[in-house]
């Protein structure tokens, strides 16, 4: 049987809200079987469970934040990432502020969180959403258009290609694809980190964000060149951090995907319309469980290794 996973053990860390600039704690702890990810506000009165899915997600401005009530928690899509690319499927997210700590900006620090408290396999089998036909959202026309796609594919690959019209980003990869059964989340896809322009710094932080983004945590551009001191992680940075950001952004679906996605231009609000899309048509998904792990598309049965 392809088996659930959560932690061994719990880990914690602390860090700065991205676009807080809020100190947070965060304490990662294993959860039982069909638990799912489950964020709590252990900071408020009463504390407030949040459980990830797709309908949980109520803004999509710069990152994907979930909500329950008055409660909720921002930037959850790098921590979810890292879930997503290591297998994790049951987990309590103990969290002492709105906003999940940036770290250094990618999901690397996650990933290591998670892989040094140990990952261990649950009685109970693993189920996957398996995507049955194309699902597909649109938005704009021409110059302007974006949009993303799921397909049905037996595993689960990505394919993202980026337009930023930006000489720094222009003079690196455009397009990446990567496929789990394949390549390695730890080693190809985590470390790409976030980035922005210091064109858009003043006006974000007049509206209360990026307050704790800075050099130590994103690639910041001028309008010409990286800032960054040490350079790009990988030569396609960018639009590896878009891989990266659509992996968590869709994992908030509650299940591994079985599907192709492919996408040009999209972002957290498209990605969260195309999984309402997805479970707004019954006859489009399905949901699936290997008791032969041999029959499970290649890549998923075995732990993720370190790199």
């Amino acid at each position: 049987m392809l088996a659930q996973r959560t932690l061994k053990t719990l880990t914690t860390a602390v860090g700065v809200g991205l676009h807080s600039g809020q100190r947070v704690e965060l304490t990662l702890r294993p959860a039982p079987p069909d638990t799912g990810i489950v964020f709590r506000r252990i900071d408020l009165p009463e504390p407030v469970e949040i459980a990830v899915n797709a309908e949980a997600v109520t803004d999509t401005r710069l990152a994907s934040t979930i909500s329950r009530g008055q409660a909720k928690v921002l930037t959850i899509e790098h921590l979810m990432s890292a879930c997503c690319g290591l297998g994790i499927d049951n987990l309590y997210v103990d969290i002492t502020a709105e906003e999940v700590p940036i770290l250094d900006g990618s999901s690397a620090s996650f990933v290591y969180l998670l892989q040094s408290a140990g990952i261990v396999t649950q009685k109970a089998p693993k189920q996957f959403i398996r995507v049955l036909k194309p699902v597909e959202v649109r938005e704009g026309e021409g110059d302007n258009v974006k949009w993303a796609r799921l397909d049905p594919y037996h595993g689960y690959r990505l394919s993202f290609e980026i337009d930023f019209r930006h000489p720094a980003v222009d003079n690196t990869g455009q397009a990446v694809v990567f496929d789990m059964s394949e390549g390695v989340y730890a080693r190809d896809i985590a470390r790409a980190r976030t980035f922005g322009f210091t064109k858009d710094v003043e006006m974000l932080r007049a509206n209360g964000l990026a307050l704790g983004g800075g050099l130590d945590n994103a690639i910041v551009m001028d309008d010409y060149k990286v800032l960054n001191s040490d350079g790009l992680r990988y030569d396609d940075e960018f639009v590896k951090h878009k891989i990266l950001d659509a992996i968590g952004d869709l994992y908030v679906v509650g299940r591994p995907l079985l599907a192709a996605y492919s996408a040009f231009r999209s972002g957290h609000a498209m990605n969260n319309r195309l999984l309402r899309e997805l479970l707004s048509q019954p006859d489009a998904w399905e949901l699936v469980s290997f008791e032969n792990e041999a029959l499970a598309p290649k890549g998923f049965a075995a732990l993720q290794p370190a790199w």
